[in-house]
């Protein structure tokens, strides 16, 4: 049978999912030198990894003989420690949406729904298709969630609601009174998992503490990763937080040694290291503004954002994305269209080094014209 029609007609349906262009692989592409690209289209904090991490790793090479900590007591530990939670209501991820996935196949049986938003993470369908259910994508309300819409919208059958706070690719935010009032709506049977992948980069007077509420909703399912602020993305670190009843669950199904020894030593010492976290943020804060205030001079629409990048319209017709994401990736310039989340005038660009930003912006205007 050539054909494959064996599969389950909900995965032969999956459209895999698209990351952003390797370096390497534009090098080739357009003949350019490595050294001169900058990639922004990815989201990945743009200082790298803090040397606490570095020196971490560097100790841990000598046990890779060994598997890693299946169980992962280290890093389990030290997120204990960091959120106030006991061991059990932790699951350690490869990356978040390795915890984004477990989610769905924990909790969802064929043919149930799921809601999540219109313009809502990507990953969110996809495993909503790989657990053969049905997907409720409500319309968003300014690029962002609409929180009582997405309520409304619960169905008898719904097992699952996914959340982005803040929201990616749109970078949207909803107050920490907005999300506790849902949360207060949503019946006990449905699980909610907020995704707070940028959680690190809001400034201190929207931040909240999101485990108080994993306290009060045994069906709430906090989702963390460490390929952003902490500047992990090559070694795919994620944990989520949630009471016993899901967490167990989760590691049902949670693939053995999903996080290997040097992600593990590397996270450990990650977590702490405040200083990195505050310089990183710091540098994002510029760096938003760098690229938001020649946007306007410039007399782009963006969406502002709370997060490490920031959506800009670049045209007004419908190729506009495509168009002017090739003109960059000539120019060695490398970002996120967003033609698959239904934005094809837009695209996203990460947050990067000052000298990136400057870049990019002199390949834009030369793009645009």
């Amino acid at each position: 049978m050539t054909s494959f029609q064996f599969a389950p007609e909900y995965v032969r349906a999956i459209a895999p999912y698209q990351a952003g262009k390797p370096i390497a692989e534009v090098a080739r592409e357009f003949g350019l030198d490595e050294a001169g690209i900058v990639k922004l289209a990815s989201n990945e904090n743009p200082r790298g990894m803090p040397e606490s991490a570095r020196h971490a790793i560097a100790q841990a090479v000598a046990d890779l003989g060994r598997y890693p900590d299946a169980n992962g007591f280290a890093l389990k530990t030290a997120i204990s420690a960091r959120y106030d939670v006991p061991l059990d209501w932790i699951t350690l991820g490869n990356g978040s949406n390795d915890i984004l996935e477990l989610a769905a196949h924990a909790f969802v049986q064929p043919g149930q729904s799921v809601v999540f938003s219109q313009y809502g993470f990507l990953v969110y369908a996809l495993a909503t298709q790989g657990a053969g259910a049905q997907a409720i994508e409500v319309p968003a309300r300014d690029f962002g969630h609409d929180l009582s819409a997405m309520a409304a919208a619960i169905r008898d059958d719904t097992r699952l609601i996914y959340i982005a706070n803040p929201n990616n690719p749109t970078g949207t935010f909803a107050p920490a009174e907005a999300l506790a009032d849902f949360l207060r709506q949503v019946p006990s049977h449905v699980v909610v998992v907020l995704d707070e992948a940028y959680n690190e980069y809001l400034p201190a007077a929207l931040q909240y503490e999101s485990t108080e509420w994993v306290r009060q909703y045994p069906n709430l399912v906090v989702s963390r990763t460490m390929s952003k602020a902490y500047g992990l993305a090559g070694l795919r670190v994620g944990f989520a937080i949630a009471q016993p009843v899901l967490t167990d669950l989760m590691n049902r199904i949670r693939q053995p040694f999903n996080v290997n020894s040097l992600a593990q030593a590397a996270a450990v010492a990650a977590l702490t290291d405040y200083a990195f976290l505050g310089d990183s943020a710091e540098l994002n804060r510029s760096g938003y503004e760098q690229l938001t205030q020649a946007f306007e001079v410039m007399g782009l629409d963006y969406v502002p954002s709370f997060g490490n990048f920031v959506l800009v319209k670049v045209g007004s017709d419908d190729a506009a994305g495509s168009r002017v994401n090739l003109a960059l990736l000539k120019q060695g310039i490398i970002v996120r269209p967003v033609n698959n989340y239904g934005l094809p005038q837009w695209l996203r660009i990460t947050v990067g080094l000052p000298a990136e930003n400057t870049a990019f912006l002199s390949a834009l205007k030369l793009a645009l014209a």
